[in-house]
């Protein structure tokens, strides 16, 4: 049976400042780094990412 490849960021939601915050984090690291905040945001089950989990993931990652 064939698996559906979902969008990783289909069940959460960025608000519009996490989404600014994440603009500035350079072009070259920002897929990866969007890919961490959301596992970040998952584990703890949160489905909204603010602009306060972007900061706390850059701490956690020593960003």
């Amino acid at each position: 049976m064939e698996t559906n490849n979902f969008d990783i960021t289909e069940d959460l939601y960025w608000t519009p400042e996490a989404e600014v915050k994440l603009k500035k984090i350079p072009f070259f690291v920002r897929s990866q780094a969007r890919q961490r905040i959301e596992e970040l945001a998952r584990a703890a089950q949160l489905e909204e990412i603010t602009a306060d989990i972007v900061e706390q993931a850059r701490s956690e990652f020593g960003q």
